[in-house]
């Protein structure tokens, strides 16, 4: 009989432990997921210059300015701000930027947008954005995309210059390993 009540426990136990298991209520996916860039961007290559993650928003029938305000910071992306970390050290547009992890932020204008690299790190959006903490401010030369480009992306090119497209807008910083600390 205690066998019976044994193996009956642990029956129940186990039952209950399945039930807990398929009643997970998993999280539905983001609308803005996550995506990251990397250089070079061969899966191949372990030996990486640079990554930058970000939220991808999409327009949805909204306007760019709608969601990135003109003369004003902003996230570069959607949730928390966009971190973009090199693993050696660089020029960014021109500017010397030592290895390490930066919040990317970004000021849309109307001829080139201001592309900052901020120390604050793991924030949500640009809420808590202080101009004091910037690392270097660049301009990022604008220009236009023939398609509209619904979901922000972020991609490097051959030459690792930083292309951030949305809507038609394409913004462009050229970034450069630094020679001088080779």
């Amino acid at each position: 009989m205690k066998k019976l009540i044994l193996v009956f426990t642990v029956f129940a136990f186990v039952l209950m432990s399945a039930t807990k298991t398929f009643a997970q209520k998993w999280k539905k996916m983001d609308t803005s997921p996550m995506d990251a860039a990397t250089f070079p961007d061969n899966w191949r290559v372990s030996d990486k210059v640079l990554k930058v993650v970000y939220g991808r928003p999409q327009l949805k029938g909204r306007d760019l300015e709608q969601l990135a305000p003109k003369d004003k910071v902003w996230r570069t992306g959607a949730n928390e701000a966009t971190e973009i970390t090199f693993y050696k050290d660089v020029l960014f547009g021109g500017k010397e930027v030592p290895s390490g992890t930066y919040s990317l932020f970004t000021i849309p204008a109307a001829g080139s947008w201001i592309v900052i690299l901020n120390s604050a790190r793991n924030v949500w959006g640009h809420y808590t954005y202080k101009q004091e903490e910037d690392v270097v401010r660049v301009a990022g030369v604008v220009s236009s995309s023939v398609e509209n480009i619904e979901v922000f992306s972020m991609v490097f090119e051959e030459d690792m210059t930083l292309k951030m497209g949305w809507a038609k807008v394409i913004i462009s910083v050229p970034i450069a390993l630094n020679s001088k600390k080779e």
